[in-house]
Parts: C-alpha cells; sequence; structure tokens
C-alpha cells in the first residue's frame, strides 16, 4: 500500500484564545508505532490508545499490517499542544487516510472532544472558545461534545454540531444521518439568587458606599470589628448589580470556559469570587507552567472578595496593582507573553487590628499602639489608593437590628439608571468603556465637568489632604458616578463632598 494522507482542523487554547492547528496523519508501510509529533504533552501522547480503542469498539477497522506506521503531526509544530481535545481530529484523519470514510471539506470544519474508550465523545475545555476562532478565521462548522454546545451556541454566524459519539460523527459526515444543528441559545441574564443587601440590618452608610461602588464599578474597603456584616455586605453587592449582558456573558464564559469551569452552560450571572487568604499568587494573578487564567480573571465584570485583607501575602496583594489599574493582567513567560481580562470591582474587608475592636466604642482593643501600626501597614500605600472607597463598617446597635432595612429594588434600580448614563455616555464618545472606575485621566478632563463650587472644593481638597494625582482622578470618577445616581448632569460640590467622606477611612 502506498502512503496515505489526510489533513483536518483542531484548536488549541492560548490563554483564553484558541488557535487553528492542522492535524495531518500520515500511514505507511511498516514496522507498527502511532507517534504524535508537534510539541503534545503528556496527555496528547496518551491519545493513541484511547483512539485505537474507540475505533475498535465502534465497528471501525485499527490500524492493522498493511497501514501498521501511523503518524500524526499537528501544525504549527513549535505552539505547545495539550489535554485531550485532539482525539476526535486524530480519529478523523486516521479513518480518511485509511479509506474507511470518504474524504470531504475539511477546510469548513473543526473538530475538538475527547474520545472514551467505548466511542462516546467527552466534553472538553474550550468550546465557546473554539467557536470565536471560526468567526476570526471563516470556518462554518465546528464539532463538538454535547456538553458543549450551549455555551458555544452563544455565538452567531457559526453552526455548533452537537456529537455524542464517534460512530454518530461519522455517520452525520458519511450523509447516512445527519445531525441538526444545535439551535442558537436565546441568552437570558439569571438574577443573582444569593444574600440580598436587604437582609443586612442597619449599616445604611456601608449600604450606600456598595451602591456607589456598583455602579461606577469602584474599589471598596470595609474595615470594622467582628460581626459587624463586612462580609454579608460584600456578598450582597452583587445583588444591586445591573444583570449580565450578552456582550459581558461572553467575555466572562470565555475565561470560564477556558479554564472547563462552565459545567455545560454559558455564563448567565456576574461572578462573584471568594478566594482564601492561603491562595497562592499564582492562583490568584494566574500563570502557571501552562498558563491559565487566576481569580481576578474568573471575577472579570463581576466581584472578587478579599476577607481578611492584611492575612493574604503581602507580594500577592502587590501584584494586584498593575490590573487594578489597567483592568488586565500580563502573564510573561519564556515562550511569549498572555494578556488575561480582569475589569473586576474589588471588595475587601479587614479588622483595624489583630484583635479587631481598634476603634470600637463599647469593646477595649487589647492590642498595643505598634501592633495596630504594623497590622495596618499590611496594605501598602500604593494598593489604598487604587481602592476608591474606604469606610469604616462599626458595630451595630440593637435598635438597628429591629429597623426597616434598605429597599434593594430602590438601590439596585439607581445603580441600573447611572449604568445606563454612563452606557450612552461612553457611547456617544465611541469608546468601550463600561464604567467610570474605568476611565483614563484624559477622559476624565474630556466627561466629567465640574460646576464652579465643586471645582473649588475638589481643589483645596488636593492642595489640603496631600492627595496623589491618581487618588485625585479617583475621586472625580467617584465623583461623577454620584452624580449619575443623582442623574445629574454637572458634579456639584455635594457629589465630590460625599466622594471624598467615601474615599476617607478614620483609624
Amino acid at each position: 500500500m502506498g502512503k496515505t494522507l489526510a489533513k483536518v482542523y483542531s484548536a488549541e487554547l492560548d490563554g483564553i484564545n484558541a488557535k487553528l492547528i492542522e492535524v495531518e496523519v500520515d500511514l505507511n508501510v511498516g514496522l507498527h508505532s502511532f507517534n504524535i509529533v508537534g510539541l503534545a504533552d503528556k496527555a496528547l501522547s496518551e491519545a493513541k490508545e484511547r483512539v485505537s480503542s474507540a475505533l475498535k469498539n465502534s465497528g471501525f477497522k485499527p490500524p492493522t499490517k498493511e497501514n501498521r506506521k501511523i503518524t500524526v503531526n499537528l501544525a504549527p509544530a513549535d505552539i505547545k499542544k495539550s489535554g485531550s481535545r485532539y482525539d476526535v481530529a486524530i480519529a478523523i484523519g486516521y479513518l480518511t487516510a485509511s479509506g474507511q470514510i470518504n474524504a470531504f471539506e475539511a477546510q469548513n470544519k473543526i473538530f475538538i472532544g475527547e474520545l472514551a474508550l467505548d466511542g462516546n465523545i467527552r466534553p472538553v475545555p474550550g468550546g465557546l472558545n473554539t467557536a470565536l476562532l471560526c468567526n476570526r478565521v471563516g470556518v462554518d462548522y465546528v464539532f463538538l461534545p454535547k456538553e458543549n454546545a450551549k455555551e458555544a451556541s452563544l455565538i452567531d454566524n457559526v453552526s455548533i454540531i452537537p456529537t455524542g459519539s464517534l460512530s454518530e460523527l461519522i455517520n452525520h459526515l458519511s450523509g447516512v444521518r445527519i445531525i441538526d444543528a444545535y439551535q442558537k441559545t436565546e441568552f437570558r441574564s439569571n438574577e443573582h439568587a444569593g444574600v440580598d443587601i436587604s437582609e443586612v440590618k442597619g449599616q445604611e452608610f456601608a449600604k450606600r458606599a456598595l451602591g456607589v461602588a456598583a455602579a461606577g464599578g469602584h474599589n471598596i474597603l470595609m474595615s470594622g470589628p467582628p460581626g459587624s456584616g463586612k462580609t454579608m455586605l460584600a456578598k450582597a453587592l452583587v445583588s444591586i448589580l445591573p444583570p449580565i449582558t450578552l456582550e459581558e456573558a461572553i467575555e466572562v464564559s470565555q475565561i470560564w470556559s477556558s479554564s472547563g469551569m462552565l459545567s455545560g452552560n454559558y455564563a448567565n450571572k456576574r461572578p462573584f469570587r471568594a478566594p482564601h487568604q492561603t491562595a497562592s499568587p499564582v492562583a490568584i494573578i494566574g500563570g502557571g507552567s501552562n498558563p491559565k487564567p487566576g481569580e481576578i480573571s474568573l471575577a472579570h465584570r463581576g466581584v472578587l472578595f478579599l476577607d481578611e485583607l492584611p492575612e493574604f501575602r503581602r507580594d500577592l496583594l502587590e501584584a494586584l496593582r498593575q490590573p487594578l489599574e489597567s483592568g488586565e493582567i500580563v502573564i510573561s513567560r519564556a515562550r511569549g507573553n498572555l494578556t488575561f481580562p480582569a475589569q473586576f470591582i474589588l471588595a475587601t474587608a479587614m479588622n483595624p487590628c489583630p484583635c479587631g475592636f481598634w476603634g470600637d466604642e463599647e469593646k477595649e482593643c487589647r492590642c498595643s499602639a505598634y501592633e495596630v501600626f504594623r497590622y495596618q501597614k499590611k496594605i501598602s500605600g500604593p494598593l489604598l489608593d487604587r481602592i476608591d472607597i474606604q469606610i469604616n463598617v462599626p458595630r451595630i446597635k440593637y435598635e438597628n437590628l429591629k429597623g426597616a432595612s434598605t429597599d434593594s429594588s430602590k438601590l439596585k434600580a439607581s445603580v441600573v439608571s447611572a449604568r445606563k448614563i454612563q452606557g450612552n455616555r461612553f457611547k456617544n464618545k465611541s469608546t468601550k468603556k463600561l464604567t467610570n472606575s474605568e476611565m483614563t485621566s484624559k477622559e476624565c478632563e474630556e466627561l466629567i465637568h465640574l460646576d464652579e463650587n465643586a471645582n473649588t472644593f475638589i481643589k483645596n481638597v488636593f492642595n489640603k489632604s496631600l492627595l496623589s494625582t491618581r487618588g485625585y482622578y479617583r475621586l472625580l470618577k467617584t465623583s461623577r458616578t454620584i452624580a449619575d445616581m443623582d442623574n445629574s448632569e454637572l458634579v456639584t460640590q455635594p457629589h465630590v463632598a460625599e466622594a471624598f467622606q467615601l474615599r476617607i477611612r478614620e483609624d
């Protein structure tokens, strides 16, 4: 038998983006071998065992005496390939090269999926990412495991073919039994079903601060004694955020799909991530030998909550400074750089001292002045400068436990209204920003207009409070958000005064 060659297409995840990979299968006479070349990792090298068993158990002929030497090349060869996502493409390439199925138009199709030994197709990370790749390179069909179909169906202009087994896929390619394309999903956001802000008793000032943070995407630090409600307030922040939009859902789903965390669905609500204090910098920021998104990227368009902030590692907290400023994180490795989106609201909570009662009106603090100073200095000045809202959350008095609570629907309506105002403002200026916190200093000068009293007030604040330049612009952004919540075109002195009050935490 002469040399026979077939080519099909698959995709590799490079960070959160998929790259097109050519899967070339060559059959030739020779000593029995099944080699996969092209920088394949261990899981991919083991594909030959899965493919051979899946072929046999699906009723096809595995490698025989006539075509015992099999070479699979994954091109481009300089891109590292990993995982089991190439199993289906390798099997299709082998069946085409061995003449067990007729050749088809490979250029218009992408195959991904892991093969079980009985020929069933298991889900893999990156279904939605592969559908986005199809749009970029002009491919019309992507063959995915059934469990990945729903997430990928968010993407327009590509036909999603859900496959349950290898034999089912072959019948489709041969025209024996056509698989209907997965019907495009009608996107629906899921309202938050966790802690509602109305469940938090008292703390009206903190709730107002949370409303401002939600409306403008501002970072917030809450300091107070144990049991004052800081953690519950942070969890309730998601309940007053606007419903996630389709564009945001695609961004979030792309990140979660690449991490294998979608569980057969798309992201239909804003993420809330609360990593433990023992988490490593790689787990929070992202990276690793095969770089993956960290918690700051998994919280994209949602909330990242760091409870007991001083208990986190110092190097981890300092690593947050760059993504808080730019809204993305760049992971640098010897073989190249990867950029992950990280536009999130940082919500943090801390005790004012090791025992937790520094400044408490009712319970005496047992810490020395040096212990309080050392504890608070665990949070560096440059990191605090990037947190727009810094408030005290005092002990709740008994009468506040029995009083009426904040109307969460009214507060959320105010947040949604402010977000719409911001969206229209940025749309008119042809920028892709979504919230006030994302504005650059140049955009602050162009889009934030202060009346005369506000301008005088902020000038005095800048000179007397020794604000940094970054702090000045962050104060401007928070003022603009408060004005948006009041549906005011101009930023007035009360708006600036409230923003300044929200930024100054008294210890």
